[in-house]
């Protein structure tokens, strides 16, 4: 059993998920851009991909940030890190599960991500405004992009999402679970880290697997 149980777990670790953008398996790529730069050594997502991560109106997904206004710089980096780890980490493997959906055929759920990496995403955004908790889904997208629904108004994030636990297990239909633990700790997923020490998240897949 032992070994079958092994081989289990070694299916679960150094994977890119069946999505849009991701790579079959994780190389390293020299060139990944800005914010992804983390997981050049090892990544699921292309140069380019990396790069359109990083745009305004970003054509990975037509998905547009600032459907209430100019989202601020601060709460938008937030947004780019978690694109980041999304397209770019091979170490979500434990958390994917298959997807039912037109554009991609695999998804993350309930990815344990560590205490301060919720607190700063909610506290960096509380300038930012939205008019909907669950951004997967139910967007009018008859321009092309993501627009307000009829009769959605536009509030601050603070008072769309409570607490920094609603906005990380709400705002991708449940990708994301808010951990109790801290970075550090082995046991929580970082969306923020330094690649000189490495990548603390191998070890948290591992964990998990």
């Amino acid at each position: 059993a032992g070994v079958a149980a092994a081989a289990a777990r070694d299916t679960l670790l150094n994977v890119c998920m069946d999505g849009t953008h991701h790579k079959k398996v994780p190389g390293p790529e020299g060139q990944l851009y800005g914010q992804c730069a983390p997981w050049r050594n090892l990544s699921c997502c292309s140069a380019s991909t990396s790069q359109a991560a990083h745009q305004a109106q970003s054509h990975l997904y037509r998905f547009n940030w600032d459907h209430c206004g100019a989202m601020p710089p601060g709460c938008r980096r937030h947004f780019v890190q978690d694109s980041c780890l999304y397209e770019c980490s091979p170490n979500l493997g434990p958390w994917v599960r298959p997807a039912d959906s037109s554009w991609r055929r695999e998804r993350i759920l309930h990815v344990p991500l560590c205490q301060e990496d919720c607190q700063q995403w909610w506290e960096d955004c509380q300038e930012a405004f939205t008019c909907k908790v669950n951004w997967h889904k139910g967007w009018n997208w008859s321009t092309g992009t993501n627009q307000c629904p009829r009769g959605a108004s536009c509030r601050q994030f603070g008072s769309v999402f409570p607490s920094p636990a609603r906005l990380c297990q709400d705002i991708w239909s449940q990708s994301y679970s808010a951990s109790r633990y801290t970075r550090g700790s082995g046991r929580c997923i970082q969306m923020w880290f330094d690649p000189a020490r490495g990548n603390p998240n191998a070890a948290v897949a591992q964990f998990y697997a």
